[in-house]
């Protein structure tokens, strides 16, 4: 894949604020469930830039590889928690948002496991992604993940 354009240097004031967001919002969900949902709605989106990120991050926070790579099935695996199963449904309700407004069933599911507060975080988590999945994608991005640490350390 050939970058189009390093959105950092482009609008380097933007997409810094865009990235303190992205972390503070991150640091606000449990890293594990926060990598697990990071990692599902890059897979639906076609993300491969934030699927490696996240999939990096998600074993360096010990996650298994069979979680990673059972999540494009996380209805049929045994090995996610019913929290992390409502999670991953509302990860994947919003972000096939397009797809129709069948999100009811979710937001149900979300409800069950999650308050008030934890929803709110959950949802911005999943709208940052999303909007870091478009930006790699619609811009041809690559970043390896070192380089992702340091953007967090110094922020």
């Amino acid at each position: 894949m050939t970058a189009k354009l390093n959105p950092l240097a482009a609008a380097p004031l933007l997409m810094k604020e865009w990235q303190r967001v992205g972390f503070i919002v991150a640091a606000n969900v449990e890293p594990s469930l926060c990598e697990l949902v990071e990692i599902r709605a890059s897979q639906i989106n076609g993300c491969a830039n934030c699927i490696n990120l996240h999939s990096v991050f998600a074993r360096e926070n010990g996650e298994t590889e069979q979680r990673i790579y059972l999540l494009p099935a996380w209805r049929d695996a045994p090995c996610y928690s019913d929290r992390e199963r409502a999670a991953l449904g509302w990860t994947e309700a919003l972000t096939r948002l397009s797809e129709g407004h069948t999100h009811e069933a979710a937001y149900e599911a979300l409800q069950a496991y999650f308050s008030e507060e934890e929803q709110v975080k959950l949802t911005l988590l999943i709208n940052v992604i999303n909007g870091w999945n478009r930006i790699a994608v619609g811009f041809g991005g690559w970043v390896d993940p070192a380089v992702v640490k340091a953007a967090k350390a110094a922020a």
